[in-house]
């Protein structure tokens, strides 16, 4: 069932997953806000501020010169007024309407913060649309086209964008003062700005020198101060709004309480950083592009620590590393993560142009700051990031024992990965039901596979899609059926009380993870999410024969099963009684592969389908495609489970 995120079954479902800490923390920001609508506090008056965090000498020198010319592209786009973000093409940035969807065609009402009913599409429309262009990531990117180029057309353009921004803004009017990642963010894009345009004449009198600047700096920080996301909110918002808010009071500390902002901001960075971090060093989220957010936003807050002189306890640095060593670990021969959980594009700091592989940046700033081990992937991409943050953090983590071979099994995350000959990559998943009371970031998808060749999805982890306003699709996206595992009596492992709220978490158990380095992998986990049932599930991969061979088998009373294998968008497949055939193209050579399914199941081919959604795949947030979803459909009576075999061809 899916909740409206504003109806009074949300509101209790929500306050049922709270505990009294954060209940009363709530009370108190609700008193907070009645109390800032009529007396909002003002900043105090700062005189003679210095901006000293610059770059070292010669750093934009370092820059490689292919990222450099993918940075001046994706600049010289945005200086035409085109971007894109979540699907939906712009050709309206030269001159932006910070209110407007253009996905929607809506405005967002103005008033005061906290009374814009943002989660009501009807009412403000697609809030994502509304609060990507704030976070003012694509301003950091014409920032750096002036670093490299010196071209003043790019600061100008920058300067006039962030003056109409803080003109139609002020401190606690409308949609962008509401949600504290977007502040954080936003705080985050203005300190590398200033950094980037460090030799443009008008940087001064932009930032430092400028009242209304000054202004807004300062209300985002006390903002930040005084509404932290809390208890069962305290996942990847949390470390956006401390990295933010301890960036700006090192870059920016120029104000009466800049040093004890910095203080309680480094504080829970390195508080949450550990908590939402398991200590194999997947991120708790279990959703892996926040893994990918979390370590460039602790990045980020390192580089300002570094640059400030600021010491930072060795805890942050160490979470860093094992982030990045997880993060070399898991990825595929082709340098793509898992596809798990929540996905929403979302990036800490943005200052390359299109086609900059995110996840080979992230792993050759690992590189240069922690040092690669001897079985990471080979990355050969380059990134404008890389450089700049190099040369603000102090490389190294002393003292620290690292991974020796390439971790296969992540116990505390419940992820394994089994890899086979010609880039056979299988995810399985065993893991906990998201992060926090509420899971806010988890799907329904325990015991799910999720099966690449050569990079290639094949057995497919569909995505997200969307977060707001289109129910339906968001709850098709994170439910059962919506990924490689077994629905019992048509309904989820996980009970869901909302877009961002699981009321029932399944529990999941591995009971086998043996993946040797030579001969057959082997993966076996349960989970009790269905009432009086038990779903086991064992996978094994066997090298020789390029084979992988996946049982089900349901423990409990007879009950009606669909199986469901989503095959990704380069695969098709013709499917005859319980076999298919699936072929695709690689780099111009075909490949192909045998499904053999349960011969117990009646099998049907999706695709695409609306009424009710069923064969869909998103490579990104607010991007869909139709793509083939096999389903078989029977019932389990204990008998004998439901076997299937993969078998790669070449």
């Amino acid at each position: 069932m899916t909740v409206s995120s504003g109806s009074a079954g949300w509101y209790l479902r929500r306050l049922s997953r709270m505990g009294p800490a954060e209940v009363g923390g709530r009370v108190g920001d609700a008193v907070r806000r009645r109390r800032w609508r009529s007396a909002r506090p003002y900043c105090p008056s700062v005189t003679g501020a210095r901006f000293t965090a610059v770059l070292p000498a010669g750093t934009i020198a370092g820059i490689p010169p292919d990222a450099a010319k993918r940075l001046l592209a994706e600049a010289d786009r945005l200086m035409y007024g085109h971007a894109e973000y979540f699907g939906v093409v712009r050709d309206d940035l030269a001159d932006p309407d910070w209110w407007y969807d253009p996905k929607t065609g809506r405005r967002a009402p103005y008033g005061y913060a906290f009374d814009v009913p943002y989660r009501n599409e009807d009412a403000v429309g697609d809030i994502k649309q509304i609060w990507e262009p704030s976070r003012h990531q694509y301003l950091t990117v014409l920032a750096a086209a002036y670093a490299i180029t010196g071209q003043e057309r790019y600061a100008e353009r920058v300067a006039e964008h962030l003056r109409s921004w803080w003109a139609a803004n002020p401190p606690l009017r409308g949609v962008h003062w509401i949600s504290g990642i977007e502040l954080g963010i936003r705080l985050l894009s203005w300190v590398w700005i200033r950094r980037l345009l460090d030799d443009w004449p008008g940087a001064a009198g932009l930032f430092e020198g400028n009242p209304v600047a000054l202004n807004q700096i300062w209300h985002h920080q006390r903002w930040l101060a005084a509404f932290p996301s809390r208890g069962s909110s305290a996942n990847n918002h949390v470390i956006a709004e401390a990295a933010g808010q301890f960036a700006a009071a090192c870059a920016f500390g120029w104000f009466p309480s800049s040093a004890r902002w910095r203080a309680g901001a480094l504080r829970s960075l390195e508080r949450h950083l550990r908590g939402n971090t398991f200590a194999s060093g997947l991120n708790r989220e279990l959703a892996t592009e926040y893994h990918g957010l979390v370590l460039e936003l602790g990045l980020a807050a390192v580089a300002e620590a570094d640059a400030a002189d600021v010491p930072v306890p060795a805890t942050v640095r160490l979470v860093l590393l094992r982030m990045t060593d997880a993060l070399a670990a898991v990825v595929d021969g082709r340098l793509r993560p898992p596809r798990q959980g929540d996905a929403d594009d979302g990036h800490g700091l943005v200052v390359d142009g299109a086609g900059t592989d995110r996840w080979a940046s992230l792993l050759t700033t690992g590189d240069a700051v922690f040092g690669r081990l001897a079985w990471w992937p080979t990355v050969t991409g380059t990134d404008v990031r890389t450089p700049l943050l190099a040369a603000l953090i102090r490389p190294g983590v002393r003292g620290v024992t690292r991974p020796a071979r390439r971790p296969d099994h992540f116990a505390d995350a419940g992820m394994t990965i089994l890899r086979g000959p010609a880039e056979i990559w299988c995810r399985c998943d065993g893991g906990p039901h998201g992060f926090l009371s509420i899971a806010a970031h988890a799907h329904a998808d325990a015991l799910s596979v999720e099966v690449r060749h050569d990079g290639v999805d094949v057995l497919a982890d569909p995505g997200t899609f969307c977060y707001h306003g289109q129910p339906e699709w968001r709850q098709y996206f994170r439910s059962t059926l919506g990924h490689n595992t077994l629905r019992l009596d048509g309904g989820d492992q996980s009970v869901s009380g909302g877009p961002f709220l699981w009321t029932r978490h399944a529990r999941t158990r591995v009971l086998v993870a043996d993946t040797p380095d030579d001969g057959v992998a082997r993966w076996c986990a349960e989970h009790d999410g269905y009432q009086q049932s038990v779903h086991r599930r064992r996978v094994e991969l066997t090298p020789a024969s390029q084979e992988l061979r996946v049982v089900d088998e349901v423990r409990g009373p007879r009950r009606d099963v669909h199986l469901a294998f989503h095959l990704g968008p380069a695969i098709t497949a013709d499917l005859a009684d319980n076999q298919a055939v699936l072929t695709w193209t690689r780099d111009g050579e075909d490949r192909s592969a045998l499904l053999d399914l349960p011969g117990q199941l009646s099998w049907r081919a999706h695709r695409g389908e609306t009424d009710p959604p069923l064969g869909w795949y998103s490579a990104g947030f607010g991007r869909k495609e139709p793509t083939t979803t096999l389903v078989g459909t029977g019932f389990a009576d204990g008998a004998e489970g439901f076997t299937t075999v993969l078998r790669f061809h070449g």
